[in-house]
């Protein structure tokens, strides 16, 4: 900018949401992308919450970005899973980064795609082809997914200790990732996540009302989580409307907190 190469320049953008873009390729020459995520559910700049398909944006739109991601993908001779992460805003995607790993919300495109990342990265780091092609990645319903974090669920102060008692929910469309239990140790030391909790429905009405039922039959003692957060995020008006920002949350617990 203004003819000096150590000025970057950006478009500012006031309201905008967090979209990324799921690619697989190997090394034939094969790539393909598997939908869109909405991770616009965040506080300073951590994703909370993240579902898929994202509320409100027009197909034609997602499957023209997505194209441009698995083109690009070929172009470069990238290998394995990755994500292209965008800001979106007025109907136009700002590329932000490119994430080259199996994220933590992979699974949300798991359940409405029905394709295993993981199982597929491992394949392609033995040197195998995708199993899928572009035209047979089919998309079905709506998934959500809610990290569970070992804090205070409003202050986030961390909460590590030892877990006294530890049930996860189950049933239909509900899955759950985790690597705690009854008496396992959240040390201070790492990462706070303990777990995540993915539904999967026919619409998003209906994997809104399987989380709600999830999260109220999910028990941590011992320490503080973020479950009441994400309880009354499930009911919030302007999150059931869809198609939040990434401000949103933020706002959101700044408003609580005049009240």
């Amino acid at each position: 900018a203004f003819g000096n190469p150590a000025v970057y320049m950006e478009k500012f953008l006031l309201q905008p949401r967090h979209i990324e873009i799921q690619v697989l390729a190997d090394t034939h020459g094969n790539a393909l992308w598997l939908g869109e995520r909405d991770c616009s559910m965040q506080r300073r700049h951590q994703k909370i919450l993240e579902e898929a398909p994202a509320p409100g944006i027009p197909r034609r739109l997602i499957e023209r970005i997505g194209t441009r991601c698995a083109d690009a993908c070929k172009k470069i001779g990238y290998r394995g899973a990755g994500t292209f992460e965008f800001l979106y805003e007025n109907g136009e995607f700002y590329f932000i980064e490119m994430n080259t790993r199996v994220q933590v919300e992979h699974p949300v495109t798991e359940l409405i795609t029905g394709i295993d990342i993981v199982v597929e990265q491992i394949r392609i780091a033995a040197g195998e082809k995708l199993t899928v092609r572009q035209r047979g990645v089919q998309f079905n319903g709506h998934s959500i997914e809610c990290r569970i974090n070992a804090e205070d669920p409003y202050k986030f102060t961390p909460s590590p200790g030892r877990i006294t008692t530890w049930h996860v929910p189950g049933g239909p469309g509900v899955r759950v990732d985790s690597h705690a239990y009854a008496n396992y140790f959240v040390p201070p030391n790492y990462d706070s996540m303990i777990g995540k909790i993915i539904v999967h429905g026919a619409t998003r009405e209906q994997a809104i009302a399987r989380m709600r039922i999830a999260l109220s039959e999910m028990v941590v003692d011992g320490i503080q989580t973020n479950i009441p957060l994400h309880r009354d995020l499930m009911v919030d008006a302007r999150f059931i409307e869809g198609g939040t920002s990434i401000h949103y949350l933020e706002e959101y617990l700044a408003a609580r907190h005049q009240g």
